[in-house]
């Protein structure tokens, strides 16, 4: 066959499934959107027209949106909330074998030897939250926030453990709780994105952009990462000589092509493609708006220990609290170094110091700002990482502890959660949880309910199975509602 009858050929199929009856194209639009999960029974309703248009939960919610700040690295729970004196009484010893029967770590060798905290603690508040000296700022929240001493996971590597704290699955391909929160109840900021990522610190977060991923979900729901200076999205601006007149003519023709091309092929992507130029857009005129922190007072920025013009977790935090005012429905904040192995950059005695120093007041003040504000009520606030810190020391050039999935300390403040509330309680070693445990999928069920969600009904069908965020886990924490 020569290259002409060839490309004859490939037309003409293009034009038989694309245009002959009703058009075989749109057709399988609609079995698309069925199968999946668009208009799959059971889910929530969505035009994909407008995927982030507000849709109402399974029942009456606590919490209307969600500010996360992930402590990406693991930071230590031994240093800052979970005081150990018996720890610090056996120092040096080895850990009872009996603690150690079927344990698997990352990086120890069995050779390693208990290691008490060197920091001082003390009680605070009407809850007698311990506290240790590098957390001074949280001393002003103890009562205002739920303490959840007895986290585990399951997960005790990096990257796969961020993907199970974000996703339920520690492999990529699903979708983040984020994705999953836009998807069950869009967005009611129709001029930013409903799922925003803030990143600080001196690298981003292992697992990278599969953090905040759609997974299987349409791409409408993954998150949007915003840099934390100028544009928050590159390329925002206009080109010079280039009216607001003439982009709108420009997306026009543009939608109307996608829209064209959609008709023909049926694929629900095309969809996304067209809502986020329009999404684009509108944020050329609320973006700029957004980031001009030059409109907070200068007592709100000496509160966060905001430096005007210099990108931090601090500025973070307040654009997390100017986000949630424009009713952006999910702000995950990610925050390096917490990796305390010990050796350059990861010592428990220097390095550990000046992260703790960089989010311990702004992560006070994020709290405390939305509660004046009277936005707390229902933001739920999230404070952790992908996992803890070993009860012992692991040998390097420096004092460091390795990654533990068997306890660790989260907290969570606003959105129906009870205020002061101490939840869980580990051994007097701090190898595993011994009252209250909370598994991460118990975690992620809770948060969900929260969000007046059934964890059990909000699923997605991918490849013939009902998908969720909690897999076929979850128990939801109730005694931590207010």
């Amino acid at each position: 066959m020569n290259p002409h009858d060839l490309q004859l050929r490939d037309i003409t199929r293009r034009h038989f499934f694309g245009k002959c009856a009703v058009g075989v194209g749109s057709l399988a639009l609609q079995q698309l959107l069925a199968e999946t999960g668009w208009a799959a029974p059971g889910g929530p309703v969505i035009d994909p027209a407008h995927p982030l248009a507000p849709r109402a939960a399974h029942f009456a919610p606590k919490a209307k949106r969600v500010i996360y700040l992930f402590m990406a690295g693991g930071p230590s729970q031994l240093e800052l909330f979970d005081d150990k004196p018996k720890l610090r009484e056996l120092q040096g010893q080895p850990p009872p074998p009996s603690l150690m029967e079927g344990k698997r770590f990352a990086f120890l060798k069995g050779n390693e030897t208990l290691l008490g905290s060197a920091r001082k603690f003390n009680s605070y508040g009407q809850s007698g939250m311990t506290l240790s000296e590098l957390f001074p700022h949280h001393r002003n929240i103890v009562d205002e926030v739920c303490w959840l001493r007895g986290m585990t996971t399951d997960v005790f590597n990096h990257a796969p453990a961020k993907l199970f704290m974000n996703t339920g699955f520690q492999a990529p391909g699903r979708p983040a709780m984020g994705a999953w929160t836009t998807y069950g109840l869009g967005s009611e900021s129709r001029d930013l994105p409903g799922f925003v990522v803030l990143q600080s610190g001196p690298r981003g977060p292992r697992g990278g952009s599969t953090l905040w991923s759609s997974g299987f979900l349409p791409t409408s729901y993954q998150g949007v990462p915003f840099r934390g200076k100028g544009d928050p999205i590159l390329y925002l601006h206009s080109p010079e000589g280039q009216t607001r007149e003439k982009e709108r003519d420009f997306y026009d023709t543009a939608s109307a092509l996608n829209h064209a091309r959609l008709d023909e092929t049926g694929d629900p992507e095309i969809m996304t493609r067209i809502n986020s130029y329009e999404m684009a857009f509108r944020m050329q005129t609320s973006a700029p708006e957004l980031m001009d922190l030059s409109q907070e007072k200068p007592e709100t920025l000496e509160l966060y220990g905001v430096k005007p013009g210099e990108p931090s977790f601090a500025a973070n935090c307040l654009l997390a609290r100017r986000l949630a005012e424009r009713d952006v429905r999910f702000v995950q904040l990610y925050h390096t170094n917490w990796d305390s192995h010990g050796g350059p950059g990861e010592n428990l005695n220097g390095d550990f110091e000046k992260v703790c120093a960089e989010v311990d007041k702004a992560s006070a003040a994020l709290v405390l700002d939305l509660k004046q504000r009277g936005l707390l009520e229902d933001t739920l606030v999230i404070w952790g990482g992908e996992f803890g810190r070993t009860p012992m020391g692991e040998n390097r050039a420096s004092i460091g502890r390795d990654h533990h999935v068997d306890a660790f300390t989260m907290w969570l403040a606003g959105g129906g959660v009870k205020p002061g509330l101490l939840y869980g309680q580990t051994d007097e070693l701090g190898f595993g949880v011994v009252e209250n445990k909370v598994h991460v999928h118990d975690l992620h069920a809770t948060i969900l309910h929260l969000l007046g969600f059934d964890h059990e009904k909000l699923t997605y069908r991918f490849q013939g199975r009902d998908f969720r965020l909690t897999d076929v886990h979850g128990q939801v924490a109730k005694a931590i509602f207010s």
